[in-house]
């Protein structure tokens, strides 16, 4: 006689057939995802340890970012101070050649010709904004434009930054006075400038051969550009010590975050191998949970009486 079952071995079956499909969903999507959880819950016991490393995870790549932002930017700034350094260097030139030929025909040239790039590295800009305008980064912080424009005012007039050099935070600890000001580095080697034009202005251009007075002027603006020259040299330098200080601090971040990434992933990632045999049996538990279900569902007492029905 046909055996009649109980709704308690219905739910058993049940049960153990939604278990197999939920065994079946989690295999499949750590397959696809190579993970083994979509969200925190998943990972019970580890949440919290999960949550904190994805938050320093996070900031660790903010400080990155910022780094890789301030080391182009001081490339930038490297460049543009080393045209400043190198007019000063290419004034100092001309005045020698001067002196050396007794001629200052055309030092004058000379020495516009090194203003202008001196100006140029000053108005110099980055992502759009001027590098040395302090805190007005829409605003060109240097108007002049020809030796006698040195002469039309006094020397801060030609200056349009404010005095706020901008700041960058590298790291969870570390800030750097990333910025210069274009008056501080500019000043000193345009009131050089400005002398020789006021010289000329008030005493006649250097045409052919140079006086005795003329040259014990020049003379003395060449030594007064040895030091100004120096002293850009050493902006420059200081440039250069923090660009590899961002360095520095780039190689330690990118560690971090390695290492972050690596224990991040050792809680996440899946077990590929062990997803595809978890799936492969969990397919194989609802296959079989089907069928008894359906063998179970043929033996019940309904099934009996539809069956005795019909054939009477």
């Amino acid at each position: 006689m046909d055996r009649i079952s109980t709704s308690s071995a219905y739910g058993a079956i049940l049960t153990n057939l939604m278990t197999a499909e939920v065994n079946q969903t989690n295999a499949g999507n750590q397959l696809s995802s190579s993970e083994k959880a979509t969200d925190l819950k998943g990972y019970a016991g580890s949440a919290e340890t999960l949550a904190a490393m994805q938050a320093t995870s996070t900031q660790v790549t903010g400080y990155l970012n910022e780094t890789q932002t301030v080391g182009a930017k001081l490339a930038m700034q490297n460049t543009a101070l080393g045209e400043v350094s190198g007019a000063a260097g290419s004034a100092i030139q001309a005045i020698t050649n001067a002196l050396s030929s007794t001629n200052g025909t055309n030092v004058m040239q000379s020495l516009q010709d090194a203003l202008s790039t001196a100006i140029g590295g000053l108005n110099a800009t980055f992502n759009g904004e001027y590098l040395f305008a302090g805190g007005q980064v829409n605003t060109q912080p240097v108007s002049a434009t020809s030796l006698s424009s040195l002469t039309s005012g006094p020397i801060s007039s030609l200056f349009h930054n404010d005095q706020r050099p901008t700041n960058s935070q590298i790291n969870q600890n570390t800030t750097i006075n990333s910025g210069f000001l274009a008056d501080q580095v500019g000043s000193p080697l345009f009131t050089v400038l400005q002398n020789i034009q006021n010289y000329v202005q008030t005493n006649g251009p250097f045409t052919g051969t140079l006086t005795t007075a003329q040259t014990a002027f020049l003379t003395q603006q060449v030594s007064t550009l040895d030091t100004v020259q120096t002293n850009l040299n050493n902006v420059v330098a200081q440039n250069g010590l923090m660009q590899n200080q961002v360095t520095s601090a780039q190689t330690d971040l990118g560690q971090r975050q390695t290492m972050l990434q690596g224990l991040i992933g050792n809680l996440t990632n899946a077990d590929v191998a062990k997803a595809a045999t978890n799936l492969q049996q969990a397919q194989v538990a609802v296959q079989a949970a089907g069928e008894v279900f359906n063998s179970l569902n043929a033996s019940s007492l309904l099934h009996f009486l539809t069956t005795s029905a019909a054939g009477g």
